[in-house]
């Protein structure tokens, strides 16, 4: 869009609907991975590793904005 000289406001609009997409596709492995490789853990040790693991994941999703 960019090398086509589209309008910035059309090119904004995408790029955000890209990331609007990525994010969901990220919430998505999120929600996977606490279900089956938290969740589905038997030891608590490897649950807590596990949840820390999880939890930063989150934290750098959250302080890419």
């Amino acid at each position: 869009m960019v090398d086509e000289e589209r309008y910035c406001i059309e090119v904004l609009t995408q790029i955000g609907a890209v990331q609007a997409a990525l994010d969901k596709v990220a919430l998505g492995l999120l929600d996977d991975h606490a279900h089956h490789c938290v969740m589905g853990v038997d030891s608590p040790e490897t649950r807590d590793e596990k949840t820390e693991e999880l939890m930063a994941a989150v934290g750098r999703l959250m302080r890419r904005g």
